[in-house]
């Protein structure tokens, strides 16, 4: 990744995402089960969805107002910030609305297909626009304590539950990125990744049934 900031935990997140949204459309299209049953217990959807929640809020709360203060008098730049935060709240419904089918024995399963599809192309696209367009001007405006302090911020959110996020996120990632990932990590950390985060992510059943076939 060139530049001056080191944008691979910006990657690998999106990469993640990517590979879950297949593995939701898959499991949401999947004909001879009953989606609301795999989903409405899938251990991936609540990754995807705290993943999700921790990225967006992380940039809604640290990334853009510093974008925003930098990109003080260039109206362009200011409405590409505008169109990233209305991105955002475009997103959040549909997953209320998707947890919503699920819990809906009766009308559900005829909304949940539909909504599973404008979710996936809603993020996909928002995700191709933020790295076509928004990271480029993080790299020309943001400051290396100002990206740090995001980075300190997406660590805060998520917390506790980095023993699981961590091997999610890194699932399928390049040894280069992983590496990069680890790197700042302090040597207990490391080692419980490798010995005990990593095997126990392995062992978990993401998708159930959902993504078989």
């Amino acid at each position: 990744m060139s530049g001056k900031l080191d944008m691979t935990a910006m990657y690998v997140a999106h990469d993640a995402l990517r590979r879950e949204l297949e593995l939701l459309a898959r499991t949401a299209a999947k004909a001879d089960d009953d989606p609301r049953r795999i989903l409405g217990t899938a251990v991936g959807w609540e990754l995807f969805k705290k993943v999700l929640h921790v990225h967006h809020t992380a940039e809604d709360d640290a990334l853009w107002p510093a974008m925003r203060e930098a990109a003080a008098g260039r109206p362009d730049d200011l409405a590409l910030l505008a169109a990233m935060e209305a991105e955002h709240e475009a997103i959040d419904p549909l997953i209320d609305a998707i947890d919503a089918a699920l819990a809906d024995r009766d009308f559900g399963p005829q909304h949940l297909g539909d909504l599973t599809d404008a979710l996936v192309a809603g993020l996909t696209t928002h995700l191709r626009h933020e790295e076509d367009e928004v990271l480029p001007l993080v790299q020309a405006i943001v400051t290396e304590p100002q990206w740090l302090h995001f980075g300190q911020v997406n660590a805060r959110l998520v917390g506790p539950d980095a023993s699981r996020i961590l091997p999610w996120m890194l699932d399928g990632a390049s040894e280069q990125a992983i590496a990069t990932m680890l790197a700042p990590l302090p040597e207990p950390a490391r080692r419980a990744y490798l010995n005990e985060w990593q095997p126990a992510y392995a062992a978990l059943d993401l998708w159930a049934a959902g993504t078989s076939g």
